[in-house]
């Protein structure tokens, strides 16, 4: 099996191709920081256990020009992926209110389209082909709006929509579609993000904790196999899943009362 991941030189997208190269797949990763995706490559081709191959593709996933040349370049090596996993994007926190707009946009144009981006090349082929699966990486705060996570929030929102909304036009064609919610996983680029976050929102997180990204990686792809439409890797991001759907006004009450403690104690 080919499998594409981008973002997959770091964090769950490195961790989800980690896995699959373990399982002996043809793996493929685009990621825009060549430097880092060049390092990711090598440390995917040390963990091959055969004849398995991994390609490495550089493109800023927010430019559907780029994004394409990427997937050219692949499918002139013979690689056409069977499995998109779409893992690219960025998380800056921070209030609405005082955020820079160039933040918010941020989260917005490397969340959202660095997801689209690589479906619109996709989708098309795997639709003709009648055969292939789209796994779009989105959060527990695209189901959940988290304080200070504006921009990422109204991100990952529309890639949750965007993918129930496509899983019913490639449903008749064969075609898979999943969405992962994944929660905090341990990475450099959460405790960067630790930096930025205001108070209220490890308030309102409480004790839940950080995941490693290996068992996120393992627990994705257990799930793709299964061919689940939605993946969430952890209990508790479950619970909360399922408790705002059935009854959203505790969702409310539990956040607006940790918010209300930290604001008590300033």
């Amino acid at each position: 099996m080919n499998v594409c991941v981008t973002g997959g030189s770091s964090g769950i997208g490195f961790a989800i191709a980690s896995e699959y190269v373990r399982r002996g797949s043809d793996v493929a990763i685009i990621a825009r920081t060549p430097a880092k995706l060049e390092q990711a490559v090598e440390k995917l081709r040390a963990l091959r256990t055969g004849d398995t191959h991994v390609l490495g593709a550089n493109a800023n996933l927010t430019s559907e020009s780029e994004t394409r040349a990427a997937f050219e370049e692949l499918f002139s090596q013979g690689f056409e992926p069977d499995l998109l996993i779409n893992s690219a994007g960025v998380i800056i926190p921070g209030e609405f209110c005082t955020m820079r707009s160039e933040d918010f946009d941020k989260n917005i144009d490397c969340g959202f389209w660095s997801v689209i981006n690589p479906c619109r090349v996709m989708a098309p082929r795997m639709k003709e082909r009648k055969r292939g699966h789209i796994v779009n990486v989105s959060s527990v705060a695209g189901y959940l709006g988290i304080y200070g996570y504006t921009g990422y929030s109204a991100a990952k929102f529309g890639i949750m929509g965007f993918t129930e909304a496509l899983r019913f036009e490639l449903k008749p064609y064969d075609v898979h579609v999943s969405v992962v919610c994944p929660p905090d996983t341990e990475t450099p680029a959460l405790e960067y993000e630790k930096t930025l976050r205001p108070p209220e929102t490890d308030a309102a997180a409480g004790t839940i904790k950080a995941l490693p990204p290996e068992v996120v990686g393992a627990r994705v792809v257990r799930d793709i196999e299964k061919k689940r439409f939605y993946i969430i890797p952890d209990f508790q991001s479950k619970f909360y899943f399922y408790l705002k759907g059935i009854w959203p006004g505790i969702f409310f009450r539990v956040v607006d009362s940790a918010v209300a403690s930290v604001r008590k104690a300033q």
